[in-house]
Formats: structure tokens, sequence, C-alpha cells
């Protein structure tokens, strides 16, 4: 096949959904940004070959399962160049088995748009090749034809790799913290360690997320332990809540003034129904994580509880946040008084040891520790009132705690989820991110160890206008934060991060949030993680040789 294969002819694959649904809403978009790759390789003088044909009866072109993956892999020529082009969001795993022993050179692209999560589709992937120990380079571009990606594009089919700034981050071993941050950091870790805690997880791996998945070896070494629990286990919990306890839920969160976008329209529109059946989810969670002994939990929901029930997004917003609706257990007990249960949205587990260790760390700090993941989605310039930079669009379905929004809980909304993901419908839990300083991190595995990169920023207070605007380009029912990341270029965050979401915590101040920042560092570092820090943050002097070789002893 090897001898037959054009010299300039480049291979394209476009992973997509599961959901037949989301492909065909998707489908004209991937067509569009598809046209505008192959113009750029034209002009570089190499034709595209699809691996794959759009199916009529599907009305769709993208690969849409693992199987379907796999038998096109098969009849691919291993060694020719080839890129995945992604604007949509896609389940890593219909690519991921066939890239693993893919020989040629592979590129992942996205369009940046907000439109369809591309770019949260090929951060995921990029996270997961990274953690499979594939090589791989990666890309985007509004229109394709700006000097970044042309430069970009020109160097993967010259070399086969394109070279990235990676000039904003070092290495905690490169650094030396304050003593004191440092020693209050490690005492945390090594408590948790020592104490160790359960972390539950409502079925592994969602829609796709090998990144997602911490192998257990590396989670234990940490002092986390999975409980593995089912999803079925959490619809039949669901059952035996009674509906005077939803509706005493559901009460709680009127009275904190919360509003529900209520319709009549199952199919279209959130029902009263749907919102009573998320309260009984709540109620169920909080019970399970109490009877297992679980100090965060994730819910998968997008396969397997999408079919069944609402979405569990509203339960997930409610668990990261520590004023709650009380929820008791059957000897009159309430559960998890006056504390969060951190929920990891989409069962990444990577998110949920974030999670469970900012939280309490954050508490000992006496500072508010509720915390949440969100999807880098998109984003672009805009002058908040310090000059133009680039904000973030930080947005998830799910997850996001109500003492993050303007407002709290009166800044707070439900609003259907939509149909194209959701048929079963629920409600979100959505509200605009208050302005404040941040601390910001992921963890993800690589050459089978846990990392963490993290940094401080700032979510900003935008314009009426340019919220709505920006909540249309993506999607409008979900909650959004407005980022921006402090010594970090957009391209710079792109090429570096390894995974679709970023977890963020507030502080009190700057000052505060880069002390808290050093201190989580300490603590994942005694935790065995391996730490970076990206872009400016303060309070770090370059490590003296003696304080190396101390650490290096430890």
């Amino acid at each position: 096949m090897a001898a037959t294969t054009p010299r300039n002819e480049v291979l394209l694959l476009a992973s997509g959904d599961l959901r037949l649904a989301a492909n065909q809403d998707c489908w004209p978009a991937q067509q569009a940004m598809e046209a505008q790759l192959t113009a750029a390789l034209a002009r570089q003088g190499y034709a595209v070959r699809r691996a794959h044909a759009y199916d009529p009866e599907k009305r769709h072109g993208f690969l849409d399962s693992q199987k379907m993956g796999l038998e096109v892999f098969r009849g691919l020529d291993p060694e020719q160049p080839l890129i995945v082009a992604e604007s949509v969001w896609q389940y890593s795993h219909h690519v991921l088995a066939g890239l693993t022993t893919h020989r040629g050179p592979i590129l992942t692209v996205a369009n940046w748009s907000g439109q369809w999560p591309g770019l949260v589709g090929m951060l995921n992937l990029n996270g997961c090749l990274t953690k499979a120990g594939v090589q791989y380079s990666t890309l985007w571009s509004e229109d394709f034809t700006d000097e970044f990606f042309e430069q970009g594009l020109q160097q993967w089919l010259t070399t086969g790799k394109i070279e990235h700034d990676h000039s904003h981050v070092r290495s905690l071993g490169q650094v030396q913290l304050p003593a004191a941050e440092e020693e209050q950091g490690r005492a945390f870790g090594r408590r948790l360690r020592r104490d160790k805690a359960i972390m539950g997880v409502f079925d592994e791996g969602c829609m796709g997320m090998y990144n997602a998945i911490v192998p257990d070896e590396l989670l234990h070494a940490t002092g986390l332990f999975k409980e593995r629990l089912s999803q079925a286990t959490l619809y039949a919990a669901m059952r035996t809540v009674a509906d005077q306890e939803a509706r005493q839920v559901l009460d709680w969160l009127l009275n904190k003034g919360m509003t529900f976008k209520w319709g009549s329209d199952e199919a279209t529109e959130l029902t009263e129904a749907q919102t009573l059946e998320q309260c009984k989810m709540y109620v169920a969670a909080v019970r399970l994580a109490d009877e297992f002994g679980c100090a965060t939990i994730g819910i998968q929901y997008q396969q397997g509880l999408k079919d069944l029930t609402v979405a569990s997004d509203l339960v997930e917003g409610l668990l990261n946040n520590q004023d709650r609706p009380p929820v008791y257990a059957a000897d009159g007990r309430e559960l998890y008084a006056g504390q969060a249960l951190p929920h990891f949205n989409e069962v990444d587990e990577c998110a949920g040891l974030d999670a469970l260790v900012t939280y309490g760390l954050w508490q000992q700090l006496g500072l508010s520790g509720e915390t949440t993941l969100h999807d880098l989605r998109w984003g672009q310039s805009f002058d908040a009132g310090q000059g133009e930079e680039f904000v973030w669009v930080f947005l998830i379905s799910g997850a996001a705690p109500p003492a993050h929004f303007e407002g709290g809980y009166r800044g707070a909304s439900s609003e259907r989820q939509p149909p194209m993901y959701f048929r079963l419908g629920g409600g979100s839990l959505k509200g605009v991110s208050r302005p404040g300083h941040i601390v910001w991190s992921r963890v993800y595995v690589q050459d089978n160890q846990l990392h963490c990169d993290l940094g401080v920023g700032q979510a900003v207070q935008l314009p009426e206008a340019e919220t709505q605007r920006r909540w249309q380009e993506t999607t409008p029912q979900w909650p959004i934060m407005h980022a921006t990341l402090k010594g970090v270029s957009r391209d710079q965050m792109m090429a570096r991060h390894k995974a679709n979401h970023i977890q963020v915590v507030y502080a009190a101040d700057e000052a505060q949030a880069h002390q808290a920042c050093r201190i989580k560092a300490a603590a994942l570092a005694e935790m065995g993680l391996q730490v970076h820090f990206c872009g400016d943050v303060a309070g770090l002097e370059t490590r003296t040789p003696a304080r190396t070789a101390e650490l290096a002893a430890l």
C-alpha cells in the first residue's frame, strides 16, 4: 500500500459524537471547516484524502463508534501523514485505538469557534494521546489563513512535528517556594496520604475520555481509592426518594431566589416534573456517598443514565456548594452538614482528585473552597477595563456552584438542557461567575505519572451584551466564567493543556491567589504529582543546587 500512496497526500479523519442527533446537527460546521483546511493544505501543495465517506443514511460523515474507527484504520497506510480534524465534541476512543499504532505524523486540528465544542474535543483527544504515549502535533485556527496556522502547518508537513512556545512553564523542581508555605502544603499532602479518602465513581469512562481515567496504582499513591459504583444503583436509589423529599429540595431552592424556566413541552422545555426528578437524584447521590464513605463523587450521565432519566447537571452544581438543600439519612442525621460534596463532572477522575485537594486545602487556609471544572470552550480578545486582553469562555453543562455566581442563588437559573444531547431533559444550574482572582489547574497523566499544571488568573466582568453574545456563540443554557490567565497566552494555553477541562477556585485577592497556588503546588508534590507552574505566579525563586539535592533525597 505504501508504494502506491501519493507523496503529497494527507489523510483526514473526523471523530464525532456517539449520539446521532449531535452528529447530524453539527455536520454542516464540520464540512465548512474541512473545506477551509483542504484549501490551506492545497496552498502548501498537498492534497487531502478523506479516510471515511459521508453516510447518506446517517446524514453525516463522522466516525461515530470505536468499531467504525478500527474498520477505517485497517485500510490506511500506517506511514502516511494523518490529520484528525475537529469542529465538534468528539469521543476520543473512536480514533484512539488506530492512532496508537499509526507510525506516520499525526496532527490534531480544531477550528477556533465556540459554536460547537470542537476546541474542547481536540483538547480531550490531545489529553488521551498524551496519556497513551502517542506522539502528535496540534494546531487551531479561525479561518486557516493566519500566519500562526500556516507556519505551523508548513513545519508539520516538512518535519512531521510542530514546536510550540512553552516558555511560560516552570516545573516545581526548578523553583524554590517560601519555606513556611512549602511546609504547610506538604503537611496537608502528608495527612491526605496518611488518612486516605474514597472517590465514588458512578461508572467509569465517560464519552471516550480515556484521559479522565486515573490508573488505580497512580491514584493509590496519592491517598485516594476508588469506590466503583453503578449509575444503575443511583437510578434505583432515586426510586426510593419520596415525592415530599424532592419537593422540599425544590422549595428550598425557590426560597433562595433561584429561577426555573419551566414550560409544558417535555421534549423541548424544562418542566417542573423534570426538576423534581433532579431533586430526587440529588438526595439519592448524597445518601449513596454517605453510605460508601465518599469524600468526592462523579456521575457519568452522558451515557447510560441519559436514556433513563433527566440530566445530572443541577445535582452536580448543588453538590459543589456548601450552602445547599439539606439531605437526611434514614436515622435523621443531616449528611455532610454545612459542607460541599465535591463533584467531578463527567466522572473526570483527574478533576476529582484536584477538586478534593482544592476544597480541603482551601478550607484549611480559611478560604471558600467551592470549586468546579469548566470546559476550556473558546475565547476572544476584549477590553474589560484594563486594556484589550484575551478573555476565555469557560463553560460547563454542570458542576458550577452558585457560590461562584454573581448574586449566588438569586443570580442562578435552571434551563432545559439541549435536546440534541439530553433527550429526557432536566435543567442546568446557570449563572455568570462573579469577578475575582482565581487559581486554575489541571491534573493529567503523562509517561505513566500524574502531573498538574497550575497558575493564577481572574474571572472578569464583561458588559451584559458581550456576555449574551458569548453565550449565543456557545451554549446559552450553561454556566459561564469570563477568565483571563496571568502570563499565559491563548496559543501557549492551547499548546500545553492536556485536557478538555480546567479546574477553578476563587481567592479573596491577588496576593492570596498566588500564595494559595504555591501552597497547593507543595501539597500536590507531596502526594507524588509532578507539578508545573504556568504563567506569572509570584514568589517563586530559582532553586539552589543544595535544595534540589535535598528534595531529590526525600
